[in-house]
């Protein structure tokens, strides 16, 4: 059973590639299709004025993820397992469910834009091709064993250089630029502006994120022989938090220069032509073509896709983790869904719910605003609770999390709480 205490861990890799996996994953599917909406808008709306955030949100996505990775190589276990084990199940319960909803939401919202992505490409019919891109993301999972699929995956991570690219490709005027970041906003801020900050945090830093990345770090210990828990062989732990740290300091910090990327295409090129209203990543491409050209739009088009495909893996996984966690399943992407039957039918059943929600009578903008209302909600009291047990030398051993990474934690939680309160206050 994947959540078992695993049978001495240690890990040298000796080059930089080999110390980049579940921080560069992680950080790469943070900026999902639907991220790549709310990128857009915020650069299309405020020009410049939002790219600071990027820069603001970078240590506290740092600080957090790393909290998040280090309760799992240390514990053994994944994020719900641990909380089951020392916290209220009914706290569980709550968290766990609205994560669902909120992964399916994304996951649907996803599909969608992959579908449109690729209908602005090729022509055809978007429906047919976001059925088409949920079925082998679901595929690709069940049928390809952890080891090999996480290969796939971080070098999937790749797809997202086409937004870097797409910066050289449009005039960006560097030393306005530069001037915008120092400059911060003058106040009262106004309610759209602050809407948009709440939505890129909410984008940036993500409940769903937290679950996938602990249980990451649970997978690399299952897929070495004879590894169990740092909490049981603290002889190693430095190797391997030093690993963490690498993966995730890099692994952020792609997420957030690519998100800088996007929004900073859209400052110069539709907030400059007087276009401020997107909607949707496809949109975005879509009136990207006539201002930046053909090679940038169907760049744009084409990283929505790759995005898609590994972003969705990441969000139907992360809830199949966590279900699992809850209700003490078997689970492991390195197990055959026949060991793992209830484990596997949550990633597919996550899938296939996200196709179907494409069909349902539902506002896609509207949906994606309740799920970053959920997502921003949810990540408050998983902050908390994470942090509290990262804390605990009962959970932890003597590799509690330092005084720096408790900063940095809480202050992304206070932070994180003062925007769903702004969030609701302009409801």
């Amino acid at each position: 059973m994947m959540e078992e205490s695993l049978p001495a861990f240690a890990e040298k890799p000796t080059t930089l590639l080999s110390k980049l996996g579940p921080g560069l994953i992680t950080g790469a599917a943070d900026d999902d299709p639907s991220g790549i909406a709310t990128y857009s808008q915020a650069g299309a709306q405020f020009g410049f004025g939002l790219l600071w955030t990027v820069i603001f949100t970078y240590p506290l996505m740092v600080g957090i993820q790393i909290v998040s990775a280090r309760i799992g190589v240390v514990t053994g276990h994944g994020l719900a397992t641990n909380i089951r084990r020392h916290y209220s199940k009914t706290l569980l319960y709550a968290i766990v469910m609205l994560l669902l909803l909120a992964n399916i939401i994304n996951i649907a919202a996803d599909i969608a834009a992959m579908g449109d992505a690729l209908r602005l490409v090729i022509g055809g019919p978007a429906h047919v091709y976001a059925i088409g891109f949920g079925a082998l993301s679901a595929v690709l999972q069940v049928m390809i064993p952890y080891t090999r699929y996480v290969r796939i995956l971080k070098w999937m991570t790749l797809a997202l250089l086409a937004y870097v690219v797409t910066v050289f490709v449009v005039r960006v005027p560097w030393a306005t630029v530069a001037v915008g970041l120092i400059t911060f906003p003058h106040l009262p801020w106004k309610a759209a502006y602050v809407t948009t900050i709440v939505a890129v945090f909410g984008t940036t830093i993500s409940p769903y994120l937290f679950f996938w990345q602990s249980s990451q770090e649970v997978e690399n210990l299952r897929a070495i022989p004879d590894a169990r828990a740092l909490k049981y062989a603290p002889t190693a732990a430095k190797a391997s938090l030093d690993r963490i740290k690498v993966d995730t300091y890099i692994g952020m910090g792609f997420s957030n220069a690519v998100a800088f990327a996007i929004m900073l295409t859209f400052a110069v090129t539709l907030h400059l032509h007087g276009i401020t209203d997107i909607s949707s990543s496809a949109q975005a491409a879509e009136a990207l073509r006539p201002i930046a050209g053909e090679f940038a739009f169907t760049l744009f088009s084409l990283g929505i896709i790759g995005t898609g495909l590994l972003a969705i893996p990441v969000l139907a996984g992360s809830a199949a983790y966590a279900m699992a966690g809850t209700f003490e399943w078997k689970n492991s992407l390195q197990d055959k869904p026949a060991v793992a039957p209830r484990f596997y039918a949550i990633i597919v059943l996550a899938t296939l719910l996200g196709v179907a929600l494409i069909y349902a009578p539902i506002d896609p903008i509207k949906a994606l605003y309740w799920s970053a209302v959920i997502n921003g909600v949810v990540s408050i009291p998983i902050m908390a609770v994470m942090l509290l047990m990262a804390a605990r030398h009962d959970v932890m051993g003597a590799l509690t999390i330092s005084r720096r990474l408790k900063i940095l934690g809480w202050l992304c939680t206070s932070v994180m709480a003062l925007a769903v309160a702004c969030m609701f206050a302009l409801a």
